[in-house]
């Protein structure tokens, strides 16, 4: 790989993908949706080309990869993830349409390799850790979106001249994420000596730290070629219930205050089961998560304690 196009450019994901992209010494084309908020990477607009792109836009996206050439696409472009996300319309026309017209740019300009961002809310709710093969029953607009361009980008890994492989992601967390998720509220709130608004305490997720996640994209990318047309699970295969990460953060900030359940209303997706199965990753792919939940709470603290002030106030937790 050297020379990679990561779409939408400025989210969570992707801004720590680009990051380690060019600490491997990568040139990187970031693209990011017009007047997007590009906080995440204004601090290497001197180091990457940062393009305005409407992956909505068949030639839009064409012209964008027949001129930059890229050995590798990161499709991480993406709408209706957060709760305010809700336009139907918008949500189909970015995942699904948005991922057919990366693809097909992809098939036309001879791309080597592209790996697409799906999402565990494919498989809907289930009582255990599914595996890839199984049916999926998606439960929103966004996660029928996405199960279908994961459809669509196994059939042209398989059928086209690209190798494509779909990582499905469970919880990922750690620096720079999104300031209104969990882990960014639980941690900013314990380095005050004080713990945010809770939902019910037996609510899980698999938590997986974003350096593993973005680990997992640089593996599938250069093994697409024996992967292409594949899907994993991207998870620790480990299961976290709200408490237990509500207690960890106390004991590793040392907070006295009692937690407060049921201070915050249960979203739609919330569930006591929601782990992966990543037998297949981890066999396949040799992938293997390096962090563990206690030490990602440490490096997000750590980063949050040494980003800039302006950074710093976005995660500013106030009761």
């Amino acid at each position: 790989m050297k020379r990679a196009i990561v779409t939408g450019g400025a989210g969570f994901v992707a801004a720590n993908l680009v990051r380690r992209l060019l600490r491997d010494g990568h040139e990187v084309v970031a693209t990011v949706r017009p007047q997007s908020d590009t906080w995440r990477i204004d601090g290497l607009r001197d180091d990457i080309d940062c393009v305005e792109l409407d992956i909505e836009d068949s030639a839009q996206v064409a012209d964008l990869v027949g001129r930059e050439k890229p050995d590798t696409i990161f499709h991480l472009a993406a709408h209706g993830a957060y709760s305010w996300q809700r336009e139907r319309r918008r949500i189909f026309e970015t995942n699904l349409g948005g991922t057919m017209n990366v693809l097909e740019a992809a098939v036309a300009h001879n791309v080597n390799a592209v790996v697409v961002a799906g999402s565990s809310s494919e498989y809907g709710f289930k009582d255990h850790s599914p595996a890839e093969a199984e049916a999926l029953e998606p439960n929103s607009d966004y996660a029928t979106a996405k199960a279908a361009a994961t459809l669509l980008a196994g059939y042209i890994g398989r059928s086209e001249s690209v190798d494509v492989v779909t990582l499905r992601l469970y919880s990922a967390y750690g620096p720079w994420e999104e300031p209104d998720r969990l882990v960014p509220k639980l941690v900013s709130s314990a380095l005050a000596g004080r713990l945010p608004p809770l939902v019910e305490p037996d609510t899980a997720r698999d938590f997986v730290f974003v350096a593993d996640v973005v680990e997992a994209f640089i593996t599938a990318a250069e093994k697409a070629e024996a992967a292409t047309g594949r899907i994993y699970n991207l998870g620790t295969g480990r299961q976290t219930t709200l408490r237990e990460i509500v207690e960890t953060a106390r004991r590793l900030f040392r907070v006295d205050e009692e937690p407060l359940w049921n201070t915050m209303p249960q979203r739609s997706w919330d569930t006591t089961i929601w782990v992966a199965d990543s037998a297949r990753i981890r066999a396949e792919l040799g992938w293997e998560p390096r962090t563990s939940l206690e030490q990602g709470l440490v490096a997000t603290a750590e980063w949050l304690k040494a980003a800039g002030a302006a950074i710093r106030e976005k995660y500013t937790f106030r009761h």
